[in-house]
């Protein structure tokens, strides 16, 4: 089954809320939705985020690294090869991972619709005992101010979500002080994740994050507490708490999986596809967790409900993705698409359509 057609279009998503964290403040997700064909007709999904602060990824620039080197380096190729069309993709352009993560989403979404099997299952078959068909995911409660912040973290638990990822890395004294309120708020059965999104230098965040654990607040884990890149920092960190670390934006691939777990930079590792490059090289990264026996979150940018579905699909095929941070769909003020998971507040229940299970997409695609 050869690729045929690949075209490209953009959606806008209004958010409930404000996003805000350490990094940005976003008001809507407008991402690029790929649409990849077969030759006998199937369609396959993907969907990328333009994330300069993280990726490095803008909307021009997935755009030309789909439109001048993905597509024409894949286009006609088999289907059924889909290893080769991968190394393809890989070979035609470094980096730009946003830009491969969606076509990757929309190759997967397609090879398994040929299959006639739902991604989960597909990529859970060497091991269905460890296939969920269920998922639970947090919620996102953005930095504000504490007692917006208090507000926002009660709304979550009256919708039914029972652990808040809260936003922090403004200010080490005042982020102790924020999630001091909303335990208060929330109770003590409440799950806390706690983000500061590269915001603390190495030395605050051992003093916060000590803080946090001298005031009994008995959070689950501080995510990517320093820079990206300060790999010593990671390790430092790790060393010096009690509280386990998740690694988010210091793991862009295996490599830099491998370089957390043997140096024990980080407790978890947080599997992105957008900083992956799409669930081909996420795979790989489950393969070294599995090995050194290290739990994993997967996590999504600001994206929809496409992108979202594709890594909810990976979660749920994988035994060492034990957590879940695939709010984005929640975050929307509207769902425009047909089918996928279904998402029942906390709950996203996989779908045993083929593919992620999108049907529709009501974008105006444009070949490339």
């Amino acid at each position: 089954m050869k690729i045929s057609h690949i075209s490209i279009g953009y959606i806008q998503i209004p958010l409930v809320t404000p996003f805000k964290t350490a990094l940005r403040t976003v008001d809507s997700v407008n991402d690029l939705i790929v649409k990849i064909e077969a030759e006998d007709g199937s369609v396959g999904y993907g969907e990328a985020p333009p994330t300069a602060v993280i990726t490095g990824d803008t909307k021009e620039s997935i755009e030309a690294a789909i439109r001048g080197y993905i597509a024409p380096a894949i286009r006609g190729m088999d289907l059924d090869d889909l290893g080769a069309v991968m190394q393809n993709m890989e070979k035609a352009i470094a980096k730009n991972t946003s830009a491969k993560a969606a076509i990757d989403i929309a190759l997967y979404d397609l090879y398994a619709k040929t299959k006639g099997q739902p991604l989960f299952r597909l990529l859970g078959s060497a091991h269905p005992e460890h296939v969920k068909t269920e998922l639970e995911t947090d919620l996102t409660i953005s930095v504000n101010e504490t007692d917006e912040m208090v507000r926002d973290s009660i709304r979550a638990m009256e919708q039914g979500f029972r652990i808040l990822k809260v936003k922090v890395g403004k200010g080490g004294a005042k982020d102790v002080e924020r999630i001091r309120a909303i335990r208060e708020a929330v109770g003590k059965d409440a799950i806390i994740r706690v983000d500061a999104n590269q915001g603390w230098s190495r030395e605050e965040a051992v003093r916060t994050i000590c803080a946090i654990e001298d005031a009994g607040l008995n959070i689950e884990l501080v995510e990517q507490p320093v820079s990206y890149h300060d790999f010593k920092g990671m390790q430092y960190v790790t060393r010096e708490v009690d509280t386990p670390i998740l690694a988010d934006e210091s793991v862009f691939s295996y490599e830099d999986a491998v370089r957390i777990v043997e140096e024990h930079a980080a407790d978890f590792i947080n599997i992105k596809l957008m900083k992956t490059g799409g669930i081909h090289q996420a795979l790989r990264i489950c393969d070294i967790a599995d090995e050194y026996g290290v739990q994993c979150m997967t996590g999504c940018m600001l994206e929809s409900k496409v992108s979202v579905s594709a890594a909810a699909h990976l979660a749920a095929a994988r035994g060492c993705i034990t957590m879940a941070d695939l709010d984005g769909p929640s975050l929307c003020r509207i769902d425009p698409y047909q089918g996928g998971p279904l998402y029942q507040g906390p709950k996203i229940l996989l779908p045993e359509e083929p593919g992620i299970g999108i049907a529709g997409v009501p974008v105006e695609f444009m070949e490339v």
